[in-house]
C-alpha cells in the first residue's frame, strides 16, 4: 500500500493531535497551556497570514535556563516557555560532500532553516559542494505577495540576518570594502555583490539592527559604483533612521533601513565577566548604561516592525500577511565572552521581543509564531562548590541564592565555543504542531512555506 503525501499525513497527524487535545482537561500551571482552546489552536492545520520567527541565536537549553533561575526564579516561566507546543530540532551542518559536521555555525544554520538545504560552515544561502544559491524563505515570501522584515541585534550583514535576503560564499563579505573571501560574488565578477548590496537590493521591507560601518562603505562596481550603500538604500526609496526617534517617525508604506549602532548593537547588561578560579558573587547592572541614548530595544524594534508590515499590505489591500524574523543575536555573542551578565540581559531582552510576538498572535490567530535557536553554546550551569576548569562566575539571582556558571568549550583568553546539541523549537499558530518530537533544522523552512502555503 502507498505511503501518503507528507503534507497529507502531517494533516492527520494535526487531526489526531486536536482531538486529543478536546478530549482532555489541559492542566494550567506556570507556563503551561493557558487554556484548552489556546492548544487546540496552536495544532491547526490551516494556512498562516502571517509568520514571526524568532532567533535566540546561541540560546540553548542551559542558556534558557540560566536566564529563567536569574531573572524570573528555578520555578518561574519566561514568555518563550508557555508556547503551547514545543519540540526539538538538531543543527549539524555539512561538509562539502554532505558528510555531517556535528558543530555547525550561525551561516551554515541560519542557510537550513531559510533554504531547506544543509551547507557548510560560514556559506550563506548556497549550497556545500557547488556554491549555487538556493531560494530562501523570505524571497518566497516576497513572491508570494507577502510583505517581509528582519530585526536583530547583529549588523544585519551578520550571519542570521544574511541568510534570508543574500547569497555569499563565506558570511565574512558583509560590505563592498569585506569581498576578499567571495571573489565570484563580486558584482565586478558578474556576481551579485556583499550582504549589505543584496540586502537593499532585495528590497526587504523592513531592516532594523546594527551594523552602519558596512552600509557606509562605497560601493565598488554597478549601477551605484562610488556611493555607499546607504545612498544605494535611499535611492531604492528606503527611509534610513538611526535611532529610536527616527523609528518612531518613519512613514509606513515606505521600506525601512534602521541602523542603530556601527556594528553590533550595546548589550543591555552588563557585569564581570567570567574568570579562571571563579568570580566574587555579583548582581547584573541592568541599567542600560552600555547603550546609547535612543537605541531601541529590541521588542520596540519588532513592535514596530510589525505594525510597517501590517500597515504596508492595508495599504496595498492585499489578503497576504507578512513574514517576520527577529534574532536576539548577543546570546551567542556574550556567550563566546564568557559574560553571564551580558548574556543574560539579552537572553531576558529577546524575550520581551517573544511577548510582542506572542500578544500581537493572540489578537491575531492567524498568525504562526516560532521561537528556537540557530545552534548550542557553552554555558552550563554547575555546582558551587565545584572547581570547574576553565571560566566561571557566581551570580547572586533574584531570588537571593547563588548560582555558579562555567565557560569550558575553550582555553582562557579564547573565544567559547558552539556545541553540537538538539535546541528548542516551540510554537503557536497554524501548522504549530510541525515543531514536535525531534525535527531536522531544515525542517522549520517546509513549516513556514506550508504555512504561507508558498510555491
Amino acid at each position: 500500500m502507498p505511503r501518503p503525501h507528507p503534507s497529507r499525513r502531517h494533516l492527520v497527524v494535526g487531526a489526531a493531535l486536536v482531538a486529543a487535545v478536546t478530549a482532555v482537561t489541559v492542566t494550567t500551571t506556570a507556563g503551561a497551556w493557558d487554556t484548552k482552546d489556546q492548544a487546540a489552536q496552536a495544532i491547526k492545520s490551516g494556512k498562516a497570514k502571517n509568520v514571526i520567527l524568532l532567533i535566540g541565536d546561541g540560546m540553548g537549553d542551559s542558556e534558557i535556563t540560566l536566564a529563567r533561575d536569574y531573572t524570573v526564579g528555578a520555578n518561574g516561566r519566561l514568555n518563550m516557555d508557555k508556547f503551547p507546543l514545543t519540540g526539538a530540532y538538531t543543527t549539524y551542518a555539512v561538509h562539502a560532500d554532505g558528510t555531517p559536521d556535528y558543530v555547525t555555525d550561525s551561516a551554515a544554520s541560519g542557510t537550513g532553516w531559510a533554504t531547506g538545504v544543509k551547507t557548510v560552515n560560514g556559506r550563506i544561502s548556497k549550497t556545500p559542494g557547488s556554491n549555487k544559491a538556493v531560494p530562501t524563505i523570505l524571497e518566497l515570501a516576497q513572491k508570494g505577495g507577502y510583505a517581509t522584515g528582519s530585526v536583530t541585534t547583529s549588523e544585519l550583514t551578520d550571519a542570521t540576518p544574511a541568510v534570508l535576503a543574500s547569497h555569499v560564499t563565506d558570511r565574512s563579505c558583509q560590505g563592498p570594502a569585506d569581498m576578499a573571501n567571495c571573489p565570484a560574488d563580486k558584482i565586478a565578477a558578474g556576481g551579485p555583490g556583499s550582504i549589505a548590496e543584496q540586502s537593499v537590493n532585495r528590497k526587504v521591507d523592513v531592516l532594523l539592527g546594527g551594523g552602519k560601518q558596512r552600509f557606509d562603505q562605497k560601493v565598488t562596481d554597478g549601477t551605484y559604483k562610488g556611493r555607499t550603500v546607504t545612498e544605494q538604500a535611499k535611492q531604492l526609496g528606503y527611509q534610513v533612521v538611526t535611532d529610536s526617534a527616527g523609528l518612531k517617525n518613519v512613514q509606513a508604506g515606505k521600506p525601512v533601513l534602521g541602523l542603530f549602532a556601527p556594528g553590533n548593537v550595546p548589550v543591555e547588561w552588563t557585569g564581570k565577566a567570567a574568570a579562571a578560579g571563579g568570580t566574587a558573587p555579583q548582581r547584573c547592572a541592568t541599567s542600560n548604561a552600555n547603550r546609547p541614548a535612543g537605541t531601541p530595544a529590541l521588542a520596540d524594534q519588532a513592535t514596530k516592525a510589525i505594525q510597517l508590515l501590517e500597515a504596508k499590505q492595508k495599504q496595498r489591500k492585499s489578503k497576504q500577511g507578512f513574514f517576520l524574523q527577529i534574532e536576539g543575536a548577543s546570546i551567542d555573542k556574550q556567550d563566546h565572552a564568557a559574560d553571564p551578565c551580558g548574556q543574560i540581559g539579552e537572553t531576558a531582552a529577546f524575550d520581551r521581543a517573544v511577548k510582542t510576538a506572542r500578544d500581537y498572535a493572540a489578537k491575531h490567530p492567524d498568525t504562526l509564531v516560532v521561537t528556537t535557536a540557530d545552534h548550542g553554546h557553552t554555558s552550563q550551569i554547575v555546582p558551587l562548590e565545584a572547581t570547574p576548569p576553565g571560566l566561571s562566575s557566581t551570580l547572586v539571582t533574584d531570588e537571593g541564592q547563588q548560582l555558579k556558571v562555567n565557560y569550558s568549550t575553550n582555553t582562557p583568553g579564547q573565544s567559547q565555543e558552539h556545541t553540537g546539541t538538539q535546541v528548542r523549537i516551540a510554537a503557536q499558530g497554524p501548522q504549530a504542531y510541525r515543531v514536535l518530537g525531534v525535527t531536522n533544522q531544515t525542517d522549520l523552512f517546509t513549516t513556514v512555506r506550508e504555512a504561507l502555503r508558498l510555491r
